[in-house]
């Protein structure tokens, strides 16, 4: 995908001082961007030993100070912190008078839109909502990925423009999604990579009480292709047992976890019951063939729940 070009001159923010409430993982990398685009990170603040480090590598000689001294100093402040922390520190900052008028306030949760940020915005500060869609590691490779990175934007139409210029000014592409969307655009992506990491990490863990000496690299080639063709694809990519419609392999695979990972039952059931829907409604899973697999793991869970906690 394709960067989009930088936005005209008058359309463009002026060139901001940047403070960072909360040096987690994506704070410190977000300043960092602006930064190589002229803007001039001036205060980070941060607890941990790990925030303070992260801001030492990322933003080197910008000091830490308290969240209000930070928003003292500057003209955009990036709010980085844990959703559910958010609608706390924003209102404490605008109970304590910290908040600014004119004062550009980002935060980058993918759950919130811009109604978080009302205490602020009473205030006289500029809202903004800028979720980047990507996961971070809290180190210098952050700001390369960056590059081509959608940006789930929401904002006041009178400062959409001025919303859409930092995100591509950060290499980002913009994406405008609607404050009563949010929550469901942000669980669409949990779904989509904080599980996949989970599902990545137990089948490895799988693999290697299996016997496999080198997990990632079998699964590499294998993932990638899913990806791209589920990417490509959709529901028609599907394949697999389930897909098929082999009960008896289904069956089997229950077996096994049972036996060497009882933890892994439950996350197994409920993916192969989704996938057998979805498999049956694009016509992928016969009706007849999908009968006996819904049997089947209907079987185990009434076994599950009649038997007790093996899984």
């Amino acid at each position: 995908m394709n960067a989009q070009p930088l936005p005209e001159p008058r359309d463009r923010p002026a060139r901001l001082t940047v403070g960072v409430v909360g040096a987690g993982r994506v704070g410190p990398a977000l300043a960092a961007s602006l930064r190589l685009a002229g803007h001039r990170p001036v205060a980070a603040s941060g607890v941990s030993d790990a925030s303070v480090r992260r801001a030492a590598a990322l933003l080197p000689e910008v000091p830490i100070v308290p969240p209000s001294e930070v928003l003292a100093r500057a003209e955009l402040v990036l709010l980085t912190v844990p959703d559910d922390a958010l609608p706390e520190l924003i209102g404490g900052l605008a109970e304590t008078g910290a908040v600014r008028p004119g004062q550009l306030l980002v935060h980058t949760s993918g759950r919130y839109g811009v109604g978080v940020l009302e205490p602020a915005l009473r205030a006289g500060a500029l809202p903004l909502a800028l979720h980047p869609v990507m996961t971070f590691t809290g180190t210098p490779v952050d700001v390369q990925r960056l590059a081509g990175c959608s940006f789930g934007v929401t904002a006041p139409e009178e400062l959409r423009l001025a919303a859409e210029a930092l995100v591509i000014e950060m290499g980002g592409e913009p994406e405008w999604i609607a404050e009563e969307s949010r929550p469901l655009y942000h669980a669409a992506l949990a779904i989509g990579a904080n599980h996949l990491m989970t599902l990545v990490a137990q089948s490895m863990e799988l693999l290697r009480e299996s016997g496999v000496e080198a997990p990632d690299r079998m699964l590499g080639p294998l993932l990638g292709a899913a990806l791209d063709n589920a990417l490509r694809s959709g529901d028609a990519a599907l394949t697999g047992p389930v897909a098929r419609g082999d009960a008896g392999t289904v069956a089997a695979h229950v077996a096994e976890l049972r036996r060497h990972a009882p933890h892994a039952v439950a996350g197994y059931l409920a993916m192969a019951r989704t996938t057998a829907d979805r498999a049956l409604a694009h016509g992928l899973l016969k009706p007849e063939l999908a009968e006996d697999l819904l049997g089947v793991l209907s079987d185990v869970t009434d076994a599950r729940g009649r038997g007790g906690g093996e899984a």
